[in-house]
């Protein structure tokens, strides 16, 4: 049974197709779902949850299907919104509580999941003071603590670094990577900002104006290109030149050189890292980076990495 399904999800809006025949297979896991803002992520999650009735297609989620059984989806999953959405006027613990309530938990068991979740986000010291005073990352704290009270079995976090200070978005990838790897809960991490998701995921989903645009596991984005990027202080034209003379591919671009790992029978990999160091020697050039070259999910968007929707 996949964690999620879905097969020609459809989305319309006057004028504006917010999903397009969106048909994909997810298993648990931390899965990034990616693509610029107005993509269609947000739309997907609320079809998910049961909260938004997709124009065509069909979507399942741990097996449930989101147009007929939303509430017992809801009952599963926990969500934590983009958007601001708490009250000011009262506690986190108040809160949280009152939301475990919502999704089916005695008063007893509200409490003590309430305790347990605010102590894991960072906020057990704070729990008792009026939201409306915190800072905005205690609020992204508390919408992720409420998603986790009940203890779901998957998490949907809609950009869950907004507003943070990159200390802030720090610590938040840490707790949502701790959740997924050690606490065993299903993530789904919604995000525009692709270096937070290469930081935190373990499969990637692309969309790109509804439309799906990858899914496969993320180290097969981030995998070696079969080239070498070479990085100076200086301008790299004169390198790239004397390395061609030997009969090595290699291009410039500014201060950095591609140099092709594969470029003949007759130079091993080993011969193109020996011929670089030697040249840069030759030149007195300033190094300031050599390594494998890896492709990057800027270079998706880019309609350059040569992946394939698995």
């Amino acid at each position: 049974m996949p964690l999620i399904s879905t097969r020609a999800l459809t989305k319309r809006y006057p004028g504006v197709t917010a999903l397009d025949a969106l048909s994909v297979e997810l298993e648990p896991g931390i899965i990034g779902l990616v693509g610029a803002n107005g993509a269609g992520k947000s739309t997907l999650i609320k079809i998910l949850l049961g909260l938004l009735p997709p124009t065509d297609g069909q979507a399942t989620v741990l097996d449930l299907d989101s147009q007929t059984q939303g509430p017992a989806i809801r009952q599963l999953v926990g969500y934590m919104p983009e958007h601001e959405s708490l009250p000011p006027d009262v506690s986190a613990t108040e809160f949280v509580a009152h939301m475990g309530r919502v999704s089916g938990l005695p008063a007893g068991a509200a409490r003590e999941r309430t305790a347990d979740v605010l102590r894991h986000v960072g906020l057990y010291e704070e729990r008792y003071r009026p939201i409306g005073g915190y800072s905005t990352g205690m609020k992204q704290r508390v919408k992720l603590a409420q998603a986790l009270v009940h203890d779901p079995r998957l998490l949907f976090l809609d950009e869950p670094t907004n507003g943070l200070d990159p200390a802030g978005r720090d610590e938040m990838l840490a707790l949502i990577e701790r959740i997924g790897r050690e606490f065993g809960i299903a993530v789904i991490v919604a995000s525009h900002l692709l270096g937070e998701i290469e930081r935190v995921a373990t499969w990637l989903v692309a969309i790109d104006a509804g439309r799906l645009l990858r899914t496969a596991p993320l180290a097969t984005f981030t995998e070696r290109t079969g080239q070498l990027l070479v990085e100076l202080e200086e301008p790299a034209d004169e390198l790239a030149r004397r390395l061609a003379a030997r009969g090595i591919e290699a291009t410039a671009d500014g201060r950095v050189v591609i140099v092709d790992l594969a470029t003949g029978e007759t130079v091993t990999e080993t011969g193109v890292y020996d011929a670089v160091l030697a040249e840069v020697v030759a030149l007195d050039l300033a190094l300031v980076r050599l390594e494998a070259r890896r492709h990057q999910l800027e270079d998706l968007f880019r309609g350059e990495a040569d992946v394939h929707v698995a």
